[in-house]
């Protein structure tokens, strides 16, 4: 079962940029989806975007055109290009394969914070 370890997070004022990587533990080629989730203070963890193995992409609505999803198979990453950042962007970015399995294990994630 592959792990990820998200970084890249940190503090950024409304309207600045983000690079969230996440590095898994082994091999990501045989994943067809991978995707980046998010859970902000008091909310239920909700699905940012996904990327398939060709690099086609798909956003949930509220990214509306600010995030990039991208990854790279043979470093075994994802990354996830946040522009444009509001407020309401402040929660813990995970990423994950999709859809999970039930097996599946969250990783500590790495915290944005978008405030003035």
């Amino acid at each position: 079962q592959v792990q990820f370890v998200e970084s890249g997070g940190g503090l950024v004022q409304p309207g600045g940029s983000l690079r969230l990587s996440c590095v898994a533990s082994g091999s990501i080629v045989s994943i067809s989806f991978i995707a980046w989730y998010r859970q902000a203070p008091g909310k239920e963890r909700e699905f940012v975007a996904r990327i398939f193995g060709g690099g086609g992409a798909y956003y949930a609505d509220f990214v509306s055109g600010r995030f990039a999803i991208s990854r790279n198979n043979a470093k075994n990453t994802v990354s996830l290009q946040m522009n444009n950042l509001k407020p309401e962007d402040t929660a813990i970015y995970y990423c994950s394969q999709f859809p999970r399995l039930p097996t599946d294990s969250w990783g500590q994630g790495t915290q944005v914070i978008v405030s003035s």
